[in-house]
C-alpha cells in the first residue's frame, strides 16, 4: 500500500487526478511488453487531425478505446493502444495559410519548402495540445509507438502502396470531371463534398439549328458552362427528334457548330428531351463525350474565373459570367424562360466553395477490384464485424456502388506522388525512389489525398511493409477499431481493402460504431449554433472520471449521445458517494494488511448476499463489456455500487463494526476490503482516476490499479439463499420506511409492530435476523409468528410470504390525525365551492379561452378526488 497516502474527507477529482497520469507513464504501465506468454490485444487509435484541439467526440471515442485496452491489459492480454495523428492535408493547409494571411503574406511568398517547415512547425504545437487532452482524460496510450501520417515510416508504407498499385494497374492518370474546390484550388474526392439544398433556375434555351430549318430547346441550371458545350443530346427513339440526329446547331454567342447526338442516357420524359452536352463540365456529359469521341472544352480557370475559351467573359468570376451571360441570352431571344428551382448543389467540406465539376487530369485508384475483394471478406468466417451489425448494410452498400478514388490533391502539404515526368519526352517514372539521372526529371507537383495514407494505418503504425518487423508481427491484425458512423466511407472502408491487399488479412476484428455526441435538444454540435463544449471544461468542472462515465455508458452502441451538464453533475454524485463510502470503510478496517483479509469466518445474511450479488456483478459486467454494451454496463455497476454497497451493505456492515463481537468485526472488514478493491478493479476502465487512488489506499497486492487482475467469479462465495433471505429482509425495510413515509412519522420514533408469517421456515428467517429489523425498523416491540394477534386499526404491507401490520395508535395520535385532516377537507371543499363558483358563472363561461377553462375543470375534479381520498382516511381511522 502507498505510504502516507490518506483519504481527504471531500472527493475533489482535481486534486486526485493530478500529477497521476504522469506516475503512470513513468510507471510504463500502459507500453505492450511483448510477454510471448500472453496473448496479444491490439487498438489503433483513429488519428486525430493536427488542425486544432480535441472535441467531445474525440472525447467519447478515445474513452470507448481506454475501457477497452484497459480492461483487456487486467485480464491477462499483452496489450498495445497505439496513439497517433494525422496530418490532415487541405485542412491543416488551409490553417497554416490563414495564419500566413494575418501576417499579408501566402504560401508562394515562401515557396514550397520553407511553407512545408512553417507547417511542421505548426503540427508540432498541436501535437503538444493534443497530448495534454489526452494525458486530461487519462488515456493509456503507449507513446513508446507513437506515429505520424507524415512520418518516415509511414512515407515509406505509402511509397509502396502506391508503386504496387500502380504496377498491377490499379493506380492510374487520366482526364476526368472531379469535384473541384476553386477555393482552395484542389480536387475534392466525392466524400468530401456536402450537399445543400439551393434556390437555383432553370434556364431555358432555344439553340438554332445551322440550316435555319428551326430550333431546338435546352434547359441549363449553369449557363455559363454553355459556353463549353460540344453537342445537343436526344434520344435515338425520340419520334420529335430522330430526324435531327447527325444535324447540327449554332451555339450562341460563341457561333461554333455543334452535332446533334442520339444516345440513350437522355430521358425523353423530362424537359425538352433533348440535352446540351458540356464534356469538360459535367460528369454525364464526359461519359456521352467519351462515347460519341467529342471535344472537351474547359472554360474555367482553377480558381473559378473564366479562362480564354469563354471568349468575352474571359477573366470574370464564374457567378459574374452567369449574371452576364444570362443577360446577353435574354437580349439575343436565346434564352426565354428562368424557372426557379431547388437544387441540390456540391460545396467542399474544407473551404465551403461551391464545388465545380471539372475536367483535370488526376491521379485515381481503380476501385472494383479492391472492392470485390473486401466484399467477398464478408461472406467469409474471418469478416470484420461491425457493432451494431446494421452497420455492415451501410458499409456493403458503398463498397458495391464504388466509383474510382481520385487521390491526387493540388496541395504542399501531404505524401508526395512518387512520379516523375521526362523533361523532354514526358515519359513518367513510378517507383519508391527517383531516377537516378534527376537533373532530367521533375516530380510531379500533387500531394495524395490524406485517407491514402490513413487507409494503412492499422498496419504502417506497425513497421510494414517490413513484413518480418517484430510489432507487425505480434500485433496486427487489431482486436477493434472504434469510430463513429460518419467515417465509414472515409476511412473504415477504406482501411478494410488495404488490409486485404497488403496484408491479406482482414486489418481489424471488430468495429465498434458510436454515433454523434449532440446538445441537449438533439442538435449537431457547431459554431454557428455556438452549443459546442469543450470536453477539457467539462473535466475542469466535474472532473476526467465524471466526463468518461456519463460519455462511456449515456448511450448503446451505434446511437446518438446528447450532452447534458445535469447528467454529468449525477456522475460526479456517483463518484462522490463511491468516495464516502470508500473513506467509511477505510477508516473501519483499522491497519487490515492485504495477506490478513479472510473470507472463512463466520458470514452474516448481508454478507452472504453482498459477495453473491459480487459474483453476479462481475459475470455481468464482463459479459456486456465483451459485447460492447457499456450503456448496460453503467447501469449494472451503478446499481450495485449505489444500492447494493452503499445504501444497504455498508448500512449493514455497521452493526458488527460498531459491536463486541471481535470475529465478527474482522470477517466484516475482510468482505469490505474484498468487496471495495473487486468493485474497484471493475470500475477502473470506466473511471481511471478515482479507482486507482482509493485502490492505493485499499489492502492490494501489486504497483497500479492498471495491472492489477480483472475480477473472476469465485463460486465458492455465492450462496443463493442468503441472498433469498436478503430479498426478504430489504422488502421488509422498504415497506415499513414506506409505511412510515406516508403517515409522517419519522424513523426516529418508535412503533409496534407486526409480522405475520406464512409458514416455519420463513418464520426462521425473521427471527435469525431480528438484529436487522431491530437496527432498520426502529421498532418498540417486534412479535412474529404465523398466527400472532394484531391490532384491526393498523397499516399493512404484504411482501413474499409474509404481512407486515403496523398499529394505527402507534404510528400516530389518532386524534390528532383526525383534526388534521379534517381542516385539510375543510381547505378542499373551499376550493371546490371556489371552482364551481366560477364554472357556473355564464359571463366568465362564454368570455374565458377554452384552455382556461379546461383547466379550472381539471382543478375541480382534482379537489374532488382529493376531498374524496381525505374523506375516507377520516372513516377508516373512527374505525
Amino acid at each position: 500500500m502507498e505510504e502516507n497516502l490518506t483519504m481527504p474527507t471531500k472527493y475533489d477529482p482535481a486534486s486526485i487526478e493530478k500529477g497521476r497520469y504522469d506516475w503512470w507513464t513513468k510507471g510504463k504501465f500502459f507500453e505492450a511488453k511483448n510477454d510471448k506468454q500472453k496473448q496479444p490485444y491490439t487498438i489503433v487509435i483513429p488519428p486525430p487531425n493536427v488542425t486544432g484541439r480535441l472535441h467531445l467526440g474525440h472525447a467519447w471515442d478515445t474513452t470507448l478505446q481506454d475501457i477497452l485496452t484497459r480492461m483487456k491489459r487486467m485480464q491477462g492480454y499483452d496489450v498495445l493502444w497505439l496513439p497517433g495523428m494525422d496530418h490532415a492535408g487541405i485542412a491543416t493547409q488551409a490553417k497554416v495559410e490563414a495564419k500566413l494571411k494575418e501576417e499579408g503574406k501566402s504560401r508562394y511568398d515562401l515557396g514550397r519548402e520553407a511553407f512545408v517547415e512553417e507547417t511542421w512547425k505548426w503540427k508540432e504545437e498541436y501535437a503538444g495540445f493534443i497530448r495534454q487532452q489526452w494525458s486530461k482524460l487519462g488515456l493509456g496510450l503507449d507513446y513508446s509507438r507513437e506515429r505520424f501520417t507524415l512520418d518516415e515510416g509511414l512515407s515509406k508504407a505509402v511509397r509502396e502502396v502506391f508503386v504496387s498499385l500502380y504496377k498491377k494497374g490499379l493506380i492510374y492518370r487520366g482526364e476526368y470531371i472531379i469535384n473541384w474546390d476553386p477555393s482552395t484550388k484542389t480536387a475534392l474526392s466525392d466524400i468530401e463534398v456536402i450537399y445543400k439544398d439551393v434556390q437555383g433556375a432553370f434556364y431555358h434555351m432555344r439553340y438554332p439549328l445551322a440550316d435555319g430549318s428551326g430550333h431546338i430547346e435546352v434547359a441549363t441550371t449553369r449557363p455559363e458552362t454553355m459556353l463549353g458545350d460540344t453537342a445537343v443530346a436526344v434520344h435515338p427513339e425520340d419520334e420529335r427528334y430522330k430526324h435531327l440526329i447527325g444535324k447540327t446547331v449554332t451555339l450562341p454567342i460563341v457561333g461554333r457548330e455543334i452535332p446533334i447526338v442520339g444516345d440513350d442516357y437522355v430521358d425523353m420524359e423530362f424537359g425538352s428531351g433533348a440535352v446540351k452536352i458540356t464534356p469538360a463540365h459535367d460528369p454525364n456529359d464526359f461519359e456521352i463525350g467519351n462515347r460519341h469521341n467529342l471535344e472537351r472544352i474547359l472554360v474555367m480557370n482553377e480558381d473559378g474565373t473564366m479562362n480564354a475559351q469563354a471568349a468575352k467573359y474571359q477573366g470574370m468570376d464564374r457567378f459574374e459570367c452567369r449574371k452576364q451571360i444570362v443577360k446577353d441570352l435574354q437580349e439575343q431571344d436565346v434564352l426565354f424562360k428562368i424557372e426557379e428551382h431547388m437544387h441540390s448543389v456540391g460545396h467542399s467540406e474544407r473551404s465551403g466553395a461551391v464545388v465545380e465539376p471539372y475536367l483535370s487530369t488526376q491521379w485515381f485508384v481503380k476501385m472494383q477490384p479492391l472492392a470485390d475483394e473486401a466484399i467477398a471478406l464478408q461472406e467469409k468466417e474471418d469478416k470484420v464485424n461491425f457493432v451494431p451489425d446494421r452497420f455492415e448494410r451501410t458499409y456493403l452498400h458503398w463498397m458495391e456502388n464504388i466509383r474510382d478514388w481520385c487521390i491526387s490533391r493540388q496541395l504542399w502539404w501531404g505524401h508526395r506522388i512518387p512520379a516523375w515526368y521526362h523533361k523532354e519526352t514526358g515519359e513518367v517514372h513510378v517507383d519508391h525512389e527517383p531516377p537516378a539521372d534527376i537533373e532530367n526529371w521533375e516530380q510531379d507537383k500533387d500531394v495524395l489525398d490524406t485517407w491514402f495514407s490513413s487507409a494503412l494505418w492499422p498496419f504502417s503504425t506497425m513497421g510494414w511493409p517490413d513484413t518480418e518487423a517484430a510489432d507487425f508481427k505480434r500485433y496486427y491484425p487489431t482486436a477493434a477499431l472504434v469510430t463513429g458512423y460518419d467515417i465509414i466511407f472515409f476511412w473504415v472502408s477504406r482501411m478494410i481493402f488495404s488490409g486485404i491487399e497488403f496484408t491479406g488479412e482482414r486489418p481489424f476484428k471488430d468495429v465498434l460504431i458510436h454515433g454523434l455526441v449532440r446538445d441537449s435538444e438533439g442538435r449537431k454540435m457547431s459554431k454557428s449554433l455556438g452549443n459546442g463544449v469543450d470536453p477539457m471544461d467539462v473535466i475542469d468542472q466535474y472532473g476526467a472520471d465524471s466526463l468518461r462515465y456519463f460519455l462511456s455508458t449515456g448511450s448503446s452502441p451505434g446511437q446518438d449521445l446528447r450532452f447534458s451538464y445535469e447528467k454529468v453533475e449525477s456522475t460526479w454524485n456517483f463518484a462522490n458517494k463511491i468516495w464516502n463510502a470508500s473513506r467509511f470503510a477505510l477508516m473501519n478496517m483499522d491497519g487490515l494488511k492485504y495477506e490478513e483479509i479472510d473470507l472463512s469466518g463466520e458470514k452474516s445474511v448481508a454478507d452472504k448476499w453482498i459477495l453473491t450479488r459480487l459474483n453476479e456483478t462481475i459475470e455481468t459486467v464482463t459479459r456486456l463489456s465483451d459485447r460492447y454494451e457499456f450503456g448496460e454496463v453503467g447501469r449494472v455497476l451503478y446499481n450495485f455500487i449505489w444500492d447494493d454497497f452503499c445504501d444497504w451493505y455498508i448500512e449493514m456492515a455497521k452493526l458488527p463494526l460498531y459491536g463486541e463481537d471481535e470475529a465478527a468485526k474482522k470477517t466484516t472488514r475482510s468482505i469490505l476490503a474484498y468487496v471495495l478493491d473487486n468493485t474497484m478493479r471493475l470500475l477502473h476502465p470506466f473511471m481511471p482516476f478515482i479507482t486507482e487512488e482509493i485502490w492505493q489506499n485499499l489492502p492490494h497486492q501489486g504497483e497500479s490499479i492498471t495491472v492489477a487482475e480483472w475480477p473472476k467469479v469465485d463460486s465458492s462465495l455465492t450462496d443463493e439463499s442468503a441472498a433469498a433471505e436478503m430479498k426478504l429482509l430489504v422488502e421488509i425495510i422498504r415497506s415499513v420506511r414506506n409505511i412510515r413515509a406516508e403517515v409522517n412519522t419519522p424513523l426516529s420514533k418508535k412503533i409496534k409492530m407486526f409480522l405475520k408469517v406464512k409458514d416455519e421456515q420463513v418464520l426462521a428467517i425473521v427471527e435469525k435476523n431480528r438484529a436487522y429489523l431491530e437496527r432498520f425498523c426502529n421498532p418498540e416491540t417486534l412479535e412474529m409468528g404465523t398466527n400472532v394477534e394484531a391490532p384491526d386499526k393498523a397499516m399493512t404491507a404484504v411482501v413474499t410470504g409474509l404481512e407486515i401490520i403496523l398499529p394505527l395508535e402507534g404510528l400516530l395520535n389518532i386524534d390528532e390525525e383526525i383534526a388534521r385532516l379534517e381542516k385539510e377537507r375543510e381547505k378542499l371543499n373551499k376550493e371546490v365551492e371556489r371552482v364551481q363558483k366560477k364554472l357556473s358563472n355564464e359571463g366568465f363561461v362564454k368570455k374565458a379561452p377554452g384552455k382556461v377553462i379546461e383547466e379550472e375543470r381539471a382543478k375541480e375534479k382534482d379537489y374532488m378526488e382529493k376531498r374524496s381520498a381525505v374523506e375516507a382516511r377520516i372513516q377508516e381511522l373512527r374505525g
